[in-house]
């Protein structure tokens, strides 16, 4: 009875190995098909990400070439076109200067014979009377017309002493330090009786330093504030002759005719007659 129960035991025993042992054998084999299933994907992934790898070089190849080739050339084609358009208009513009070089040039030479003729034509109607400073009678000749500040009871007062050294530092031809005096008295002394003698001493400044345009302004501003002043006509004539260098003849005509028309009897005017008929002898 022992051994057969001995016997029934190892035989369970024998089962039961051999049963792992099958079991252990089927494990292994799904592990190893497992393993082959993921090897197979992996390589499947691999060349899949290779072939995108190569498709991407291809098109960087092809981007480098396109950027090395004829995008640069593009480039060099359009910069040397700009370089072509900036020498022509360097070109363009050396023309232009020169044109406006000689334009000029023309004008001052225009200008200049202007005021040869109109000497020469009043010279042979009248002797010349120079006139570098302010005085009470018109230049004929000269380019200018000024006049002195009327004499005042006082002549010791600050602001009369004032006035009386602008008018001898451009009585000088001291224009710039005449006109920084003018300019000082207007300054110093708004409410003067003399406030016309120096905008009119102001405006000759002006035309002796060439600042037509200014001297204009200047005389513009003083028949405009002080119509009744002895100092119109004379300021009107330094009009005129302003106007004359800066080539406006006929403006400098209309200005001589009101000059006659408004004074007849103003020292300066058979002066003003003069210039108006050389003026329009001019062709």
């Amino acid at each position: 009875m022992m051994k057969k129960r001995n016997l029934v035991s190892l035989f369970l025993l024998l089962q039961l190995l051999a049963f792992n042992s099958h079991a252990a054998l089927f494990d292994d084999k799904e592990a190893r098909k497992k393993i082959i299933e993921v090897e197979a994907s992996t390589q499947a992934d691999l060349a899949s990400i290779k072939k995108s790898i190569q498709a991407l070089e291809q098109r960087v190849n092809a981007i480098e070439a396109i950027t090395k080739g004829q995008v640069l050339h593009d480039m060099q084609n359009q910069i040397e076109t700009l370089n072509q358009e900036v020498a022509r208009l360097k070109g363009d513009l050396e023309v232009a200067n020169h044109a406006v070089e000689m334009t000029q040039q023309r004008q001052k030479d225009l200008y200049g014979d202007t005021d040869t003729r109109l000497r020469k034509l009043e010279t042979a109607a009248t002797p010349v009377v120079a006139a570098t400073a302010p005085t009470d009678t018109a230049s004929v000749s000269g380019t200018a017309v000024a006049a002195t500040p009327v004499a005042q009871p006082n002549k010791s007062t600050q602001e009369f002493q004032t006035l009386e050294l602008a008018d001898g530092l451009s009585r000088e031809a001291k224009h710039k330090e005449a006109f920084a005096a003018y300019e000082k008295f207007l300054k110093d002394y708004p409410s003067s009786p003399l406030v016309p003698e120096a905008q009119y001493g102001l405006g000759y400044s002006q035309y002796a330093l060439k600042s037509y345009k200014s001297a204009i302004t200047t005389q513009q501003k003083l028949i405009a504030q002080y119509p009744e002043s002895l100092k119109v006509p004379l300021a009107m004539m330094n009009i005129a002759n302003s106007q004359i260098q800066l080539g406006q003849v006929t403006s400098a005509k209309k200005s001589l005719r009101d000059l006659i028309a408004k004074f007849p009897n103003s020292e300066v005017t058979p002066t003003a007659q003069k210039r108006l008929k050389a003026l329009e002898a001019i062709k």
